[in-house]
Order: structure tokens, then sequence, then C-alpha cells
């Protein structure tokens, strides 16, 4: 698990007053950094073209330049003139060295975009945007520097400084990043990081529900109840899901369960014995708001998923004490307007994920909350967590069913909803990666039958 964070100025000023790092020494290691990523991929003579901005993200390409020379072939392209005083600063060093400078997008092996940092808002005027899009055309290895340039340039490998950004982790700027690595600038990231209610998960993280005691039995496990309704499919999907993950148990309850697998139990009402509930999963009109209440009355932990967050019953479901949420981005903004929190587009949420969350979680801080999406939020109270594993294989029908049954089988083994939630998101987006067939052909039954070689 990694820390995240808003800004990273406050950071480096820690730098400077606490341990005596200057700008100038920070900025040396974070082109020293750069420089041995290069030089652990490509070899001596590979040719090096690095684009600089006016300012501090210009300047350490301008150094990462200087300390290349004269191993690689160099060339620095800059847009405009320094104009921040490391900049100018860094310009002077590399003049004393008289490397190669160039006018155009020239063909080379490594393209690094030095152009602007996360201190950028706003549009690229189109001499610069021109530019961008021929280094996007460019046959090279990318390598933006600290972020993508205005998330406009495609990198391969995005080497951001000191510590990670959360505006990297935004779904539109997945496709821009590439594999993103952490640049140390003078001290270690336990020293250089802060406390913060934002963390990145690491795949490692994942804790899986194996069975360590040997004196147990079905109800050791515990009992999840999916409700199902009118697409029962996604309720079964659900159901299979929770039971190859470890629940002792798993019935499906409602008035439509015929044709369901034999390994899965069914009923009209909840078992005495449930342990957790599962509802919303294909629910569509089949219950009257007296039904889903007396699925309800009751404290179980429950997940919460698909037709339900469209309901005014989910504001009951909202006060109870152990409760998840699983919305994707256009049922979260149904979510938002049932509780009166706010009424956006979906393009305005996707633009600020993480403001909404806050908001949400602020306002229900008992409440779980699984914003699913390319990189997916996990939250509750000041506690915030982002998936980024996840891939283009999970964008089928279905795999949220699998989700919500990985999540509602730790619920009914008892695990809290927090650690059930981002457990199960983990093992989620670990079945995508563990499948070996192609992108475009991944089913929910595939995962399911995925779930047992984690």
């Amino acid at each position: 698990m990694q820390k995240l964070y808003d800004e990273v100025s406050s950071l480096d000023k820690r730098c400077y007053e606490n341990f005596g790092l200057s700008e100038d020494i920070l900025m040396e290691h974070a082109a020293d950094g750069m420089a041995d990523f290069i030089k652990s991929k490509f070899s001596k003579g590979s040719s090096v073209l690095i684009v600089c901005g006016s300012g501090n993200n210009g300047a350490d390409g301008i150094a990462l330049a200087r300390l290349l020379h004269p191993d690689y072939n160099v060339k620095i392209l800059h847009l405009k003139k320094p104009k921040s005083d490391m900049a100018k600063l860094q310009k002077k060093r590399l003049d004393a060295i008289g490397l190669k400078e160039c006018c155009t997008i020239e063909s080379c092996d490594v393209l690094v975009d030095a152009i602007v940092g996360t201190g950028f808002r706003g549009e690229f005027n189109p001499e610069i945007s021109s530019v961008i899009d021929e280094m996007n055309n460019s046959d090279a290895y990318k390598i933006a520097c600290d972020v993508p340039s205005g998330y406009k340039f495609f990198a391969d490998a995005t080497l951001t400084m000191g510590a990670l950004k959360k505006d990297m982790y935004l779904d539109a700027h997945k496709e821009y990043v590439g594999d993103i690595k952490v640049i140390d600038l003078g001290v270690g990231r336990d020293i250089y990081e802060c406390e913060s209610n934002w963390n990145l998960l690491d795949l490692e993280d994942l804790n899986l529900p194996n069975r360590n005691k040997k004196d147990t039995h079905k109800g050791s496990y515990g009992h999840l109840a999916c409700v199902v309704g009118e697409k029962i499919g996604a309720g079964v999907l659900c159901s299979k899901s929770a039971l190859r993950f470890g629940a002792g148990l798993v019935s499906v309850v409602g008035y439509n369960t015929t044709n369901i697998p034999h390994s899965i139990m069914s009923s009209e009402l909840l078992p005495k014995t449930t342990s957790a509930i599962a509802i919303g999963m294909g629910l569509g009109d089949s219950y009257s708001d007296m039904d889903l209440k007396s699925f309800l009355n009751n404290d179980y932990p429950l997940i919460a998923d698909a037709d339900i967050l469209h309901m005014d019953i989910l504001q009951e479901i909202l006060k109870r004490e152990n409760v998840v949420l699983t919305p994707h981005a256009k049922e979260f903004i149904s979510v938002l307007r049932l509780c009166k929190l706010a009424d956006i587009s979906v393009d305005e949420l996707q633009k600020n994920r993480f403001k909404y969350v806050e908001l949400f979680c602020k306002t229900y801080p008992k409440v779980t909350l699984l914003l699913k999406g390319a990189n997916v939020i996990i939250a509750k109270d000041d506690k915030f967590f982002i998936n980024p594993h996840g891939s283009s294989k999970l964008a089928k029908g279905g795999s949220g069913d699998v989700l919500s049954g990985l999540i509602g089988s730790l619920l009914a083994q008892r695990y809290t909803p927090l650690e059930a939630t981002f457990n199960a998101s983990l093992a989620h987006v670990s079945l995508a990666l563990n499948y070996t067939g192609s992108d475009f052909s991944l089913t929910p039954d595939d995962l399911i039958s995925q779930i047992g070689k984690l």
C-alpha cells in the first residue's frame, strides 16, 4: 500500500526546512533517478530526445540531458526559453558542456516529455499541442517527467518525483500515465512522505479468506443471502462467486428461484442462518417497497448494487451500520441525487471523482463505498483507497455481479465492510490479470473459475 497526495510542494518544503536539502539538490536527485531508469533499459549510445518547457519540469529535463551526456546520443528541444530560476541555472550548466540542441521532433530511441508538470492548468497553445501530437506519433519509448504534460502525452512510463499524486489516478488519465515509478529526491519515501488519508492498493495487499482452522464446519464461514429479481442471472453469478470465494452457505432469495445451480440453496425468505445480504443485482421491479423492507428489517452486513441504487429505499439502507455500496459512475450520480448531495452529469463526476467521494463519505461516514471505474475508489469515513489494477477485460456485463459476490462472501465470513471491499476488489482485478485468454473474451464465468487459483 502506498500513500497518495494532492500535491507534493509541501513535502518538498519539509525537505528544505527539516533535512537541509535545497531545491537544487532535490532536482539533481530527480534527474539522476530518471537517468538511472533510462540506463537500466537502454544501452549506451542509444538516442534520447528531451523536450523541455520553460519551468521546473523543463529544468528536470535539462538536468537529465546533462547527466546522460556523453554516454548517450542526447538532444534537447526547448519549446520556450527557460523562465524559472532553476531552468535558467540548469541551462547554464548544460551550455557549459556543449550539448546538441534541435528544433523539431526527431527519430530517437527514447523520448522524454519535460514540458510542464503538476502545476500546469489550462490548455496548450496550438504550437505546443502540435508538438505533443508529433511526440505521440513517435515510435520511441516515451517517458513523462513527473506527470504527462497536461495529460495529453501518451507515456510508456511516468517517472514521478518524490511521491505518488492522486491526479494520476483519475480514470481519464489512465490512458496517459503508463507504468508509474516514484523517484526518490535525496531521502527515502518513508522520510519524504507524511500522513495521507488516500492510499494506493498494491496486489500484495490482498488478504484471501484462507481456512487456517481445522475444527470448523460450513456454518463457520457464514451464509450469504442473495436477493434475486427479474434478471435472475445476475443474482446467480453473485451467488456462484460468493460460494467459490469461501462462504460456507449461499442462498438465492426471492420469488423467482428456478433453474439455479445445485450448489446454491433457495428460499422466498431470508434463511435464519443468514450472516450477510447481497441485494440489487438484476432486481428490476420484482418487489414492492414493503417486500424490500422485509429483506432489510435486520442488522446483517449488506452489499447494495445496481438497481437498488436508483430506488428511494436506498435512504433506509444508508442508515445501516455495516453496508457497502458498489455503484458505477451513472449509478453514483443517482445516489448523489437521491441523497440531495449533488445533481451532476457523469462527465462532471469523472472530472471530480475524488471530490464527490469525499463529500459522500463525509455525509455517510458509516457507509463503505466502492466507486467502479478504470481506477476503482474504495472509501469509508476519512479512509480512501484506489485500486489501479483493473483492466478493460472487466468491461463485460456480469463482472460487477461477480464482484458483489466476492464482497458478500467476505462480509458473510465476518470481514469488516472496508476490509471485505478492498480485498474483494483486489481479488476481482487479480482474476482478470490471471486470465490468459484474449482481452475481449473474458466472461463472468471465466472470472468465477479463476477464483480457486488465487
